[in-house]
């Protein structure tokens, strides 16, 4: 039986009061080049507030899951943390999650620590890096979504398709 459910990557690049969104959609974990790239720019973005980035990046994520059939998506993963705190404040990711109604699991992918977060994520070395990634989940359990990401194809800190999509959203 074959798994044609997709993986969704979601990252957004800030740029002159406006916000490019892409959006990688792949089959496979361990996936480097067979995927479909869905972007949109927005104008009028909300303006950064510290420890409430979810304010300016979930409404370019939700725009963009409108162009998406969900019924085949079997997790989701977003720049940022799922979690902001060991009492489980929502982050990005479950933000997220709440506005799908809980029916898709999100992992976390962030470069940089969260300190105010020490349970619920976990540091991820990658290639000969010593940083680590820090992953955060929701609707699914930690330790598979640590191995999942682990699995992404790339021999390098950041996973192959992330660096992709990270460079397109650069590209405008």
């Amino acid at each position: 039986m074959t798994d044609n459910s997709s993986i969704l990557a979601f990252d957004t690049y800030y740029f002159d009061g406006k916000a490019k969104t892409v959006c990688l959609e792949f089959l496979n974990w361990n996936e480097s080049k067979d995927y479909k790239v869905h972007t949109e720019i927005i104008e009028n973005v909300e303006d950064y507030i510290p420890g409430e980035f979810y304010r300016r990046e979930l409404p370019c994520i939700l725009s963009l899951l409108n162009q998406i059939d969900l019924k085949t998506i079997k997790a989701i993963i977003v720049d940022g943390f799922v979690y902001l705190d060991d009492d489980k404040k929502y982050g990005l990711g479950g933000h997220l999650y709440e506005k799908l109604n809980k029916e898709i699991p999100i992992i976390g992918v962030a470069k940089t620590n969260f300190a105010s977060i020490e349970k619920d994520k976990k540091a991820l070395v990658r290639g000969d890096s010593k940083k680590p990634l820090y992953v955060t989940a929701i609707g699914i359990d930690l330790d598979d979504a640590f191995e999942k990401v682990e699995s992404m194809a790339g021999e390098f800190r950041i996973p192959t398709l992330l660096k992709e999509m990270d460079r397109l959203t650069k590209e405008i």
